[in-house]
């Protein structure tokens, strides 16, 4: 993004859970009727699949049979909703679980899976010293006219960043995990790798559209190629529509003319196969035995709701809230905002930019 001053940063986060706190925004409501049951749980400082595990053997149902739409962060204090079967919701509501509280128990008539959700809500504290909170409002400002970078953060990739490369192996026909979840994990990490890469290229026009572009209509979601730049730039200036990039699989549409190339020629880099004769489907992928990835498209912005930037009562440092889409990364935000900041849940590598989660959902190969 364009900007006079880079962000330059000595906060941290996570200095305690409550200090990063996030709330899902579920894509609907439970019904009240049904034979599951939702639990909308509140937990401090255990992990997602902690809490899940906990729930199974309280309930006495299989671990896998738990749903929830997507994991949430352990160094942080957070509300989520999961799904029992055959489970009474007052005999949920008197669970007693470490560090968490089942809040809320509501019957529906299916298992929540992984997707199922509008987004989450973020309540952020960054103690230290930094840029000044007027600097910070004002990137805020431009955050919210022209919308953030869409990319995917380093937790994405794995503890040891090198999750997109066993992919590249596996798509080679290297041997995949025993466990499928852990070769979608891996699938997930290289789509997400190729669309940074691609939005890479698109450097400070990530805010505009081009010819042969797929855009996004924002209120609806639908895509439509572009063909017309002076009916389609005020609508991408205005935030009706923005471009996409690939989540590259075996039916993902794809663009046309440059953009279709620029495309083409990311994925070559990255040694996948590509047909260009064939612009409604130019991959051409063998995937593992039991591991689909179709592939979509994905906005290369997004646009914080609610964005809200404070001075810290009491102490130096920010208070942050907002609302971001499922699939979108408060990390990038606090970067565009303040620059990298210091995870101190991490206290043996205090000294590195975080990598932790934030309340994304469970990777997908869509």
């Amino acid at each position: 993004m364009t900007d006079p001053v880079e962000p330059t940063s000595v906060y941290s986060i996570r200095n305690e859970p409550e200090d990063f706190v996030v709330i899902e925004e579920p894509m609907y409501p439970p019904s009240g009727e049904g034979g599951h049951t939702f639990l909308h749980v509140e937990k401090r400082g255990r992990t997602t699949e902690q809490v899940a595990n906990e729930l199974a053997r309280a309930s006495g149902v299989l671990a896998r049979d738990v749903g929830y739409a997507g994991r949430k962060d352990r160094h942080a204090l957070t509300r989520q909703w999961f799904s029992l079967e055959d489970v009474d919701p007052e005999t949920a509501l008197a669970f007693e679980l470490t560090s968490a509280t089942v809040l809320e128990a509501r019957r529906h008539d299916h298992k929540l899976k992984t997707g199922h959700l509008r987004g989450n809500r973020f309540e952020i504290v960054l103690r230290g010293q930094g840029d000044s909170l007027e600097l910070v409002t004002q990137r805020a400002d431009e955050i919210l006219r022209r919308g953030l970078p869409n990319r995917y953060g380093e937790q994405r990739f794995g503890m040891k960043g090198d999750n997109a490369n066993e992919a590249r192996k596996l798509l080679a026909g290297g041997k995949p995990p025993r466990d499928r979840r852990a070769a979608r994990f891996l699938v997930s990490a290289l789509q997400s790798e190729i669309f940074n890469a691609v939005l890479d290229e698109r450097a400070d026009t990530f805010d505009r559209v081009e010819l042969g572009d797929l855009a996004r209509v924002e209120e609806s979601g639908g895509l439509f190629w572009v063909d017309d730049l002076d009916r389609e730039l005020p609508r991408a200036a205005a935030f009706e529509i923005s471009a996409t990039g690939p989540i590259f699989g075996t039916k993902v549409r794809a663009p046309k003319g440059s953009v279709a190339e620029i495309e083409s020629q990311v994925f070559d880099r990255f040694g996948l196969p590509t047909d260009r004769a064939d612009p409604t489907n130019p991959l051409k992928l063998k995937l593992p035995r039991g591991i689909r990835a179709r592939g979509t498209r994905r906005p290369l912005r997004v646009r914080p709701r609610d964005l809200k930037v404070e001075a810290l009562d009491g102490a130096e440092g920010l208070r942050l809230e907002c609302g971001l889409p499922s699939g979108s990364y408060v990390t990038v935000l606090l970067d565009a905002l303040v620059g990298p900041v210091l995870d101190a849940s991490r206290r043996a590598r205090e000294d590195i930019p975080m990598r932790g989660g934030e309340g994304d959902s469970e990777p997908s190969t869509s």
